[in-house]
């Protein structure tokens, strides 16, 4: 009698937060509350997957390039691309392997899809890699590679990038996009209150988008300036860009919303798709 096919692996969306937010005292600014609700969400990220992944891919929205662009380095170093934080946090290892095969396959995928691809060798994981994923798997032996945005942060593009990335979920590899649902740095001026007002209307409507059906989704995605508050959320819009490909490798499967909350008093969301029960 054959066993029932392993469900596909999902693909999910992350907030990373801001700089080494795990390791660092960021008060009045980030609460320990917000810190603590944001770090348990990502320590149970492992357990929410069907099993344990055999690789995983991350877009990160701290890496642009003319064409995506893989990491190829078997082990590659962090790259602490984040300014004025206390010296420790310059110190931080996450020594995951990467995965020189699955950035190959990654090109494969891309170039047939006729996406023009590029490598390199050298860069480490940025922040929007290395902080989430050392709070996700803090043992660091999953082998993960990093993929970057087009500098051109066309969201049809991205999404076209996704559908073309869609087989690595048969492929037993986890595709992670990590951003932030909203993201403005000239708001952190602002009253706390103030913050949270400007930056919920667009959560709010990121959230009823995801949870659409693929069509609709997609087609409000790539429309994403006409929605509420879009442009105070994104002055410039590289952290929603993962998201994109994300939704692009989600397929026909709806996400739902796996974590909403704030950080430094801005509304943020996790949205995964492929198994699980809304939040």
């Amino acid at each position: 009698m054959s066993s029932a096919p392993s469900p596909r692996m999902p693909v999910v969306f992350v907030p990373h937060g801001g700089g080494p937010w795990p390791w660092m005292d960021q008060r009045p600014l980030v609460s320990d509350d917000e810190k603590r609700a944001l770090g348990a969400y990502l320590e149970a990220l492992p357990a929410s997957l069907p099993r344990r992944p055999r690789a995983m891919v991350v877009v990160s929205g701290h890496w642009e390039e003319r064409d995506p662009t893989v990491l190829t380095n078997s082990a590659p170093p962090l790259f602490y691309d984040y300014y004025g934080f206390p010296e420790e946090t310059y110190r931080i290892r996450w020594p995951a392997p990467g995965a020189p095969g699955v950035a190959a396959r990654v090109r494969e995928l891309l170039e047939d899809a006729g996406i023009a691809t590029a490598e390199d060798r050298e860069r480490g994981f940025d922040h929007g890699t290395f902080v989430p994923l050392k709070v996700a798997f803090p043992d660091a032996d999953v082998p993960t590679i990093q993929l970057s945005l087009e500098k051109n942060l066309d969201p049809a593009g991205h999404l076209a990038i996704g559908r073309a990335l869609a087989p690595l979920r048969d492929e037993d590899v986890l595709v992670v996009g990590s951003g932030m649902s909203t993201h403005n740095l000239g708001d952190l001026r602002l009253p706390a209150a103030q913050r949270r007002a400007r930056s919920e209307p667009f959560d709010a409507w990121l959230r009823e988008a995801v949870a659409a059906d693929a069509g609709t989704r997609d087609a409000a995605l790539t429309r994403w300036e006409e929605a509420p508050n879009a442009r105070i959320a994104h002055p410039r819009e590289e952290h929603l860009m993962p998201l994109m490909v994300v939704a692009g490798a989600a397929g026909s499967d709806r996400g739902r919303v796996a974590y909403r909350g704030t950080f430094a008093q801005s509304a943020i969301s996790a949205a995964h798709f492929g198994g699980g029960a809304p939040l």
